[in-house]
């Protein structure tokens, strides 16, 4: 009678652990530099926590307000908004209400050589170390960068992986991601201290158009482009993905900052050519755009020999 009791409760015990982690509810989490678009966010079950932007005295949320109502402040003010990262804690209230709901958090964060926010949300996730519920990722990339980790861990949630599965396979796929764009003008990136006076007046003089590529985690200078702002696109484009040619073709992005529809359409068809099998289209959230400026594009995706 013991044994068989012994028997019925390692049975039981086996079997709760079985479900638990059947049953498991991972939640997929980003900054709203992850730039995915509300459908998106909905479709693949992804969570967000918004950046603050200021305006002057003015607080706004970033996700909320639109890149239009940050190019005419800049029009009018001749300044940059100043963009607030999520501090410790914000991040805080935010896990603890996903952990009403799931019984473990993913965050992916906008890449540490660009914000604080990594840094806090990792010591905030120091709070839930001995449960393991909150795992923060350094994503070393950002806007639809971090979009295409977030719809891979998504997916595998889906298919039942566990944290850990999900949380190794991001961080193998994070060397893999392409993020580039090429800007229509350096007036942003000359007010936010990421280029020179004498880069944007060239720049303003010879009609170019350069390329921006994210490399371990932070923003680096690539080709040049010259010509009116399509020509670019579609020579930006070609380059990319001849350079970086080995590609996932599963999905792929083509991000925005109020792009024209011309130029929208260059980037999707040459992904299309490419052999893509998905290619979202979204328009870049206020923190992205506030450093890149208007009519700035990228087409963002995995490639394999990265």
């Amino acid at each position: 009678m013991l044994y068989m009791c012994i028997k019925l409760q390692s049975y039981c015990l086996f079997n709760n652990f079985f479900i638990n982690i059947l049953f498991m509810r991972i939640c997929i989490s980003a900054e709203s530099t992850v730039d995915l678009s509300k459908e998106l966010l909905l479709e693949y079950n992804i969570h967000t926590i918004p950046f603050t932007i200021l305006l002057g005295d003015k607080a706004e949320l970033d996700g909320e307000i639109t890149p239009d109502k940050i190019f005419s402040y800049v029009e009018e003010n001749k300044v940059l908004p100043r963009t607030s990262a999520i501090n410790e804690y914000q991040f805080n209230e935010y896990f603890d209400k996903l952990l009403e709901e799931y019984d473990v958090v993913i965050h992916l964060s906008l890449s540490s050589d660009l914000s604080c926010a990594y840094r806090n949300a990792l010591n905030v996730s120091n709070l839930y170390k001995d449960d393991k519920k909150v795992y923060v990722i350094d994503s070393k990339s950002l806007s639809t960068g971090i979009g295409l980790l977030a719809i891979h861990a998504s997916n595998m949630v889906k298919e039942g992986k566990n944290p850990e599965e999900i949380v190794a396979s991001i961080e193998e796929r994070i060397p893999e991601v392409q993020a580039s764009f090429v800007v229509n003008t350096l007036y942003y990136l000359y007010k936010g201290g990421r280029c020179s006076a004498l880069a944007r007046l060239g720049a303003l003089i010879f009609r170019l158009k350069p390329q921006i590529l994210v490399a371990n985690g932070k923003m680096v200078p690539g080709k040049k482009f010259m010509g009116k702002h399509t020509s670019c696109v579609k020579d930006y484009c070609e380059e990319t993905l001849k350079v970086f040619n080995n590609p996932d073709l599963e999905y792929g992005f083509v991000t925005h900052s109020n792009a024209s529809p011309e130029a929208i359409e260059i980037a999707v068809n040459a992904m299309k050519n490419a052999g893509f099998k998905k290619v979202f289209v979204t328009i870049a959230n206020s923190t992205i755009s506030n450093h890149c400026g208007p009519k700035c594009l990228g087409i963002l995706y995995f490639n394999k020999s990265n």
